[in-house]
């Protein structure tokens, strides 16, 4: 009789029904302001005009350039996991981290949140660690690439002066304030703050993380976004496009940083309107149109195509096998 009283509560329809709305918004808004974003480009760019630049374009060899950076892409970003891993939560094979990272991809294409999630599950069942110390990990992850991204985009930015809007110019006071404000929370610093959360699971990477740890992996994320400035100045004269290295440098961090918020479905729409924003002066928009939404798939598909490779083991190494060390 309680567990059916239970079962039926009113009460927890009620609890429910919110997060059953919330769930469906999340969903909505995504894809509602991808199609706005579109709207707006199309209404701007005629079809016509895109379809030319996409015809027009030599696109063998850039599907084989594209597609053979995002292996490297793979390949590197998958030893900076390997890398956090081993130095916080326990050792780890490469080879045994590869299908994991690559499954991920598979679920970042449909939404960011839901593949660190998928990522978290893995490491929580592979090492037994609490998902909060997990957490701080991933967060940690994040902060390091929005610092990789600031800091080539003010070098760009200085080095290029006009061209960056002068607000782009606080982001790096913004994130050195992050970073002391976090580090040193998660320290016990700055007074009560520190003393009160200083010890949360959540700070619990930020407390241990070392200056040379951090700037390893910084030196590695630097090194992979150069390869992908080189390999942009490249691709970009498959489309008849042709940008000078200092532009880019300036604004490719930014069009990462953009192309990176969780606002749209697979990040599409905001990358196409960042390229066109911050490159318009230097090709037709329709071009731009054409070039971004062309790199944008190739990587989103060539990195499904290494998640679909390595899903079967991954679910085994989840399911099968409950997730023991091999």
């Amino acid at each position: 009789m309680t567990m059916e009283s239970n079962v039926n509560d009113p009460a927890d329809h009620e609890a429910t029904a919110p997060r059953r709305e919330a769930s469906v918004w999340a969903r909505l808004i995504p894809a509602a302001l991808t199609v706005v974003i579109f709207g707006v480009i199309f209404w701007r760019i005629p079809f016509d005009a895109f379809w030319q630049a996409v015809s027009g374009a030599r696109l063998l060899p850039f599907f084989a350039l594209m597609g053979s950076f995002s292996l490297c892409f793979f390949l590197a970003d998958s030893a900076v996991l390997n890398a956090l891993i081993r130095w916080f939560h326990g050792p780890i094979r490469y080879r045994e981290l590869l299908p994991v990272r690559a499954s991920t991809y598979i679920v970042s294409i449909i939404n960011t949140q839901l593949a660190q999630a998928a990522l978290a599950l893995y490491l929580n069942r592979r090492f037994r660690t609490p998902l909060g110390e997990i957490t701080s990990t991933v967060v940690l992850l994040i902060l390091l690439e929005a610092t990789n991204l600031i800091f080539f985009a003010t070098v760009g930015s200085a080095a290029f002066p006009g061209g960056t809007p002068a607000v782009f110019f606080a982001l790096p006071a913004v994130l050195a304030l992050i970073w002391i404000i976090v580090v040193g929370v998660a320290r016990g610093g700055l007074g009560a703050l520190g003393r009160r959360v200083g010890g949360n699971v959540l700070l619990s990477t930020f407390r241990r993380i070392r200056l040379r740890q951090g700037l390893a992996i910084l030196c590695l994320k630097g090194s992979v976004f150069f390869l992908s400035l080189l390999v942009h100045a490249k691709a970009l004269t498959f489309f008849g496009i042709e940008i000078p290295v200092l532009p880019l440098l300036a604004f490719l961090p930014i069009v990462y940083l953009v192309a990176a918020l969780p606002v749209t479905v697979a990040h599409l729409g905001t990358s196409q309107a960042a390229w066109i924003f911050f490159f318009g002066s230097y090709a037709a928009e329709a071009d731009l149109l054409a070039y971004s939404l062309a790199a944008h798939l190739t990587f989103m598909l060539a990195n499904g195509s290494f998640g679909l490779i390595f899903l079967p083991r991954v679910y085994a190494d989840l399911f099968s096998r409950g997730g023991r060390e091999s």
